[in-house]
C-alpha cells in the first residue's frame, strides 16, 4: 500500500544514499507492489469494517490490530510539523521498502541503505464522501530538511520514517496523520484470497512471460505483480507504471467493495488474514481509529475514489542522475486544495 518504498531489482541506482548506519532488525521487501497493495488494503479494510458492522467487523479490526506491526517513532519533532486539521480530514502516507543490504527497522532515524521508491498520500475528506490517492514520483527532486535537495526517495535513507514524513509535510504543507507500510510478501496471498482482481489497462504490453490487453485483465499472483512493476515496456517508464499502479488500486478496491466480496465472510477473513501480518502502522492507527474511519466510509464505492499524481514539470538531470521536476504552480494549487479539503473542486482526481 514497507519501511518505505525503494528501488526494485530492475531499477537503476545512483540515488546518493548515505552509508549504512547502525545495525537493523526487520527486513522488508519489494516496494512498488507493497505500496499499491497497501492503498487498497487500508481503504478496503476500513470500508469493510464500516459496512459489515457488528461482532464480525470487530473481529476483523482486532485481527488487523493484533497482527500489524506498530512503529515506535513514525513522525518528526512536533515543532517541525504543520498544525492538525480542524475539519476532520485525514492524510495517510503509504510507504514501502526494499533493503538491498542489512535488514532495517522502519522507525530507525539513522542513515541506512533504504530508499523510497514509491509513495502515495491517501486523503480522506472531512465529510467521508471521497478518498483521494495521490502518487508521488520516486525521482521527484525536492528539498529534504537539513540535507539539501535530492530525489524524494533519498529521505528515508537519510532519516527513516520521521524524515520522510517531514519531507512530505513540508512539500505539501499539510500534516500526515498516519503512516502505513507494507511488505510485498502478502501480495500473492491477498490476490488469491480475492479470486483475482479485474484491472483496466490503458494499453497492451508484455512484462516477462505475461501479456496484458488494452481493457480489463483479471490479475492474480505473479501476473498482478508483473503488471504493477513493469516500466521498461513504456516510453515514459515510471509515469505509465504509476498509472498502472493506480489502475490496480482502483481494481482492487472495486473488488473488495463488490457485493460478492462483502457478502462472503470467508473471502473477507482470508483477505484480512493474508495481509495484516505484513502491515506496519503508527501506534495511533489502532482498532478504534480503524472502526471510526471505517464507519465514516461505510457509504463509499469505487466512484468516490479519485487518483492523481503530484504535479510534475518534466524530467531533467543533476549530477548525472535523472530527476523529475516539480511543477511549482501546480504544487501551489495542490497545497491550497489539500489545506482546504477542496481537491475535487480544484481539478485533482478522476
Amino acid at each position: 500500500m514497507s519501511d518505505i518504498f525503494t528501488l526494485t531489482s530492475d531499477d537503476d541506482g545512483g540515488h546518493g544514499e548515505p552509508a549504512p548506519g547502525t545495525k537493523r532488525k526487520r527486513r522488508l521487501s519489494k516496494p512498488v507492489v507493497a505500496l499499491i497493495t497497501l492503498a487498497s488494503v487500508l481503504v478496503g479494510v476500513l470500508v469493510v469494517v464500516g459496512v459489515v458492522g457488528g461482532v464480525y467487523a470487530a473481529r476483523l479490526a482486532s485481527s488487523f490490530d493484533d497482527n500489524a506491526t506498530k512503529i515506535d517513532q513514525a513522525f518528526p519533532a512536533e515543532s517541525t510539523r504543520p498544525a492538525p486539521t480542524s475539519d476532520g480530514a485525514m492524510n495517510i502516507l503509504l510507504m514501502g521498502s526494499d533493503s538491498r543490504a542489512d535488514a532495517t527497522t522502519i522507525d530507525d532515524a539513522s542513515a541506512s541503505d533504504q530508499r523510497t521508491d514509491s509513495m502515495m498520500l491517501v486523503h480522506v475528506d472531512a465529510d467521508r464522501e471521497n478518498v483521494y490517492v495521490m502518487s508521488i514520483m520516486r525521482d521527484l527532486y525536492v528539498p529534504i530538511p537539513d540535507h539539501g535537495s535530492n530525489k524524494i526517495n533519498a529521505a528515508f535513507a537519510y532519516g527513516g520514517s520521521p524524515l520522510t514524513v517531514q519531507t512530505v509535510e513540508q512539500l505539501l504543507g499539510v500534516r500526515v496523520d498516519h503512516v502505513a507500510i507494507i511488505d510485498f510478501e502478502g501480495f500473492k496471498g491477498m490476490t488469491t484470497a480475492l479470486g483475482g482482481v479485474d484491472v483496466t489497462s490503458a494499453q497492451a504490453f508484455s512484462a516477462g512471460q505475461y501479456s496484458y490487453t488494452a481493457g480489463v485483465n483479471n490479475l492474480e499472483g505473479d501476473a498482478a505483480l508483473a503488471f504493477v512493476r513493469e516500466r521498461h515496456a513504456f516510453a515514459d517508464a515510471d509515469f505509465t507504471r504509476v498509472k498502472n499502479q493506480q489502475a490496480f488500486v482502483k481494481g482492487l478496491a472495486n473488488t473488495i467493495l463488490s457485493r460478492s466480496t462483502l457478502t462472503d465472510p470467508g473471502k473477507i477473513s482470508a483477505f484480512v488474514t493474508a495481509m495484516s501480518p505484513y502491515l506496519t502502522v503508527d501506534k495511533q492507527f489502532d482498532v478504534g481509529t480503524i472502526a471510526s474511519l471505517g464507519f465514516g466510509l461505510r457509504s463509499i464505492d469505487g466512484s468516490a475514489m479519485h487518483f492523481f499524481t503530484i504535479p510534475t514539470a518534466g524530467t531533467g538531470s543533476i549530477g548525472g542522475q535523472s530527476i523529475v521536476n516539480v511543477d511549482q504552480p501546480g504544487l501551489e494549487l495542490l497545497k491550497s486544495a489539500l489545506g482546504t479539503d477542496t481537491l475535487l473542486e480544484a481539478g485533482f482526481g478522476s
